[in-house]
């Protein structure tokens, strides 16, 4: 009997873990950052800039963003939310 209240108890705590991980807040951009199309505008002064293809916010503190040149190149960079440059 004592097995199954304790594999019953298990049972139920394994369970909540799953709610309890997606109640975490999620990262977000830090307070003094830029707003997002303060750093578009930068991006669309870029050389050759012609379009953005995706532009994430990645947890560990930076837009990832994928765009292309007027010559069909693809170009990657991770910019900085604070000062809209690229990270190094």
């Amino acid at each position: 009997m004592t097995k199954m209240i304790s594999g019953l108890v298990l049972a139920v705590l394994l369970a909540a873990m799953p709610a309890h991980a997606q109640t975490k807040d999620p990262a977000v951009p830090p307070q003094n950052s830029l707003k997002l199309s303060e750093i578009i505008a930068k991006i669309e002064q870029r050389d050759q800039f012609h379009y953005i293809s995706e532009m994430d916010w990645e947890s560990e503190g930076y837009y990832d963003v994928v765009y292309y040149t007027s010559d069909k190149a693809k170009v990657e960079i991770k910019i900085d939310p604070v000062s809209g440059e690229p990270r190094r």
